[in-house]
């Protein structure tokens, strides 16, 4: 077979195939020169998402003529030296405008600061036309149509419009977050104008997150500030109980770029692993900066992975700092459970407001005529609420409210009045009340709050248990015949590399000949397992996540379903003594504002918000 050199055009394509995956990509590429080129302001505009036109304008530092013409050649770069271990910029391959010029109609305009006119280049399909001169202020303009049109078969894999435009919305969204200094502006055909004013100032990267993700988020957020051996950790990291049904509301920077990675993927999901399900994903936006001569950006042509020389380091660093930030927290809570609590009472308003009632002001004919002769105020739904008897030590002369008398919290005219002001004074204030054998009714100074009795101490008795397991440590029980797992040699390779850690949570392994593992000591917590099962899912954890915190996880789920059965159990009645314990234990607790599962422990409604549902403000 002989062998031949291909065609420019072909390399391009090819090239073209991992650079340009969809519209979303392109947008990425030209963001990317947009930032470097020391940009303040960048537009973006699209249409039919991003098939038909994408257009990008800055007002960086603009190229020559002869910049213009070597652009629009293959590793062809300002941005990189002959060092691949010092790369400070986005873009650095020299690959992005003419993969782009290769399967679409490209047009660059630009213009250098002290030249009096700007310039402007066209590539289409590959055909590469000469420079000629064009009216521009500073800058950049790069104008892409009809994507793809000179390779018809990859348009098939495109989505719809309105997916293809969502995923160009996602890349902008991370440039936003990772430079709040600059000015962006997102409008199209095909989407709603969006603007994202420049700010300045040291808390700049915060109030951009509260922008582009939502005041909310700020407000149920743990700031993150870390480091360790000269690498730093900064941004922000939802509560727990603050959390998504997927992970794309996660946004991870190292040194500026935006990046999609499974081991801090993995980083992340570890940090939360003991306070949220498997299938739910906290709201996080992190900055990493380290050493470029520590870090691979250099992995795949779409610069979105990355790989770290020291990835331990990188790895502890990110989950002990998101760790530390969730216990820090102590028992705060999400604010989303009191805001959707509000909105059901308001749409519960709202409903009542266009429904007509069943009472004496719906429908006045049935005390109207006769001069009222049939009106009887005593069986009337509105009737003054009559004095308590003499007999009865509550302040409520209606025998429904005597449930109440067994559990519910003296008033603060019956209890010391100067513990009463302390304990509303706390937090979670004072109980005053059990519901439903199941919730505590609270009053603080400023509002009310409902603890969920079951979940909160659950996670009371899960918190005591992990102190008590990490201070005595996990026994382990050894098998009176070890268990011998044949598996290939790669993966028991792995799993001894991980045999130390393994260890640590009552799981002692050992070679046992090139190709198995022999199990020597199983975690006395979670009883008799199936050996193979267990090492096979460690072997698949360790090959896509890169750690082996499955063993972790079965034993804190077994300690969570143990603190689950030891906990109070929904339905007890609790006398007033007991449920203010539970109050000031919640208080003192870290994480105690979720339990094991991540949904919140209590509800929090501010006594401004309960006064707005009555019309009083």
């Amino acid at each position: 077979m002989t062998v031949r050199r291909l065609s420019d055009n072909i390399v391009n394509q090819i090239a073209a195939g991992e650079v340009i995956e969809r519209p979303a990509s392109v947008v990425r590429e030209l963001l990317d020169n947009a930032i470097d080129a020391g940009s303040t302001r960048i537009e973006v505009v699209t249409s039919n998402g991003g098939k038909s036109l994408i257009r990008i304008t800055d007002n960086g530092t603009g190229m020559s003529r002869d910049d213009l013409q070597l652009a629009v050649e293959r590793h062809c770069t300002s941005k990189l030296t002959d060092d691949l271990n010092a790369i400070h910029s986005l873009g650095f391959r020299g690959e992005a405008l003419p993969s782009i010029g290769s399967v679409a109609r490209l047009s660059i305009r630009s213009r250098l600061q002290d030249e009096e006119t700007g310039w402007e280049i066209g590539v289409e399909g590959g055909q590469v036309f000469p420079p000629k001169p064009a009216a521009l202020s500073m800058g950049t303009v790069v104008e892409v149509a009809d994507l793809f049109y000179a390779t018809p078969a990859r348009l098939k894999f495109l989505k719809t419009d309105r997916a293809e435009a969502n995923s160009i919305t996602d890349v902008v969204k991370r440039a936003v977050l990772g430079h709040p200094h600059i000015h962006f502006s997102v409008s199209g055909s095909d989407r709603q104008a969006s603007e994202y004013p420049a700010l300045v100032g040291e808390d700049a990267p915060i109030k951009r997150m509260a922008q582009v993700l939502g005041e909310e988020f700020i407000e149920n957020g743990l700031v993150v500030d870390a480091e360790r051996e000269g690498v730093f950790l900064k941004g922000v990291s939802s509560l727990p109980t603050y959390n998504r049904g997927n992970a794309l509301h996660q946004f991870f920077y190292v040194n500026g770029r935006p990046v999609k990675d499974k081991q801090i993927s993995g980083a992340i999901r570890g940090a939360y692993m003991d306070f949220l399900s498997r299938y739910r994903h906290p709201v996080c936006c992190l900055f990493l900066e380290i050493d470029p001569s520590l870090v691979d950006v250099n992995v795949h042509p779409a610069k979105s992975e990355v790989r770290f020389r020291d990835s331990g380091l990188v790895r502890g660093l990110i989950v002990g700092a998101l760790r530390e930030a969730i216990g820090s927290a102590g028992h705060r809570s999400s604010s989303e459970g009191g805001r959707n609590m509000l909105g059901a009472f308001q749409q519960q308003d709202m409903s009542a407001a266009n429904t007509p009632h069943d009472n004496a002001f719906s429908n006045p004919s049935q005390y109207q005529g006769s001069g009222n002769q049939n009106y009887d105020w005593q069986q009337s739904a509105f009737r003054p609420v009559p004095e308590p008897s003499s007999n009865t030590g509550s302040g409520f002369g209606e025998s429904p409210q005597q449930g109440f008398d067994v559990t519910a919290a003296p008033s603060a005219d019956i209890r010391d009045a100067d513990d009463a002001h302390h304990q509303q004074a706390l937090p979670l204030g004072a109980a005053r009340a059990q519901l439903h054998e199941n919730y505590i009714i609270t009053q603080t100074d400023d509002g009310l709050v409902i603890v969920d009795q079951h979940a909160a101490h659950e996670r009371l008795v899960y918190e005591k248990m992990k102190a008590q397991m990490a201070r005595d440590g996990i026994n382990g029980q050894m098998l009176l015949i070890p268990d011998v797992v044949e598996l290939p040699e790669e993966d028991v390779n792995r799993l001894l590399d991980h045999a130390e850690g393994l260890q640590k949570f009552g799981l002692t392994i050992e070679s046992f000949g090139p190709g198995a593992v022999a199990v020597r000591e199983t975690p006395a917590i979670l009883g008799e397992i199936d050996s193979h099962a267990l090492l096979q899912d460690l072997v698949d954890e360790i090959g896509e996540w890169g750690s082996a915190d499955l063993v972790s996880e079965k034993v804190d789920y077994v300690a969570a379903t143990m603190s689950c059965h030891g906990s109070i159990r929904s339905g007890r009645r609790l006398k007033p003594q007991e449920m203010d314990q539970l109050l000031r234990d919640m208080e003192s607790t870290p994480n105690s504002g979720q339990c094991n599962h991540g949904r919140p422990t209590y509800v929090e409604l501010k006594l401004k918000d309960i006064e707005r549902l009555f019309g009083r403000s």
